[in-house]
């Protein structure tokens, strides 16, 4: 996912970033997405914030991204 919108959460959260997502369905029930931020943590943040961005399989491998 990629931020688009960090009002509130400048810190951590940076519009234009790549977010790594943590699959989370209870989240995702309730209109959130779990997201790696700028602290290096996992948390819920609302769907509003992010775009979905598909990323190719090569640019996951070169940049060893797991889970």
């Amino acid at each position: 996912m990629v931020c688009i919108n960090n009002e509130g959460d400048k810190a951590s959260l940076e519009v234009g970033k790549l977010h790594r997502v943590i699959p989370d369905e209870e989240a995702a029930a309730h209109g959130y997405i779990r997201v790696v931020d700028e602290t290096g943590e996992d948390y819920g943040y609302t769907t509003a914030r992010f775009f979905p961005l598909e990323v190719p399989q090569a640019l996951v491998t070169a940049l060893q991204i797991t889970g």
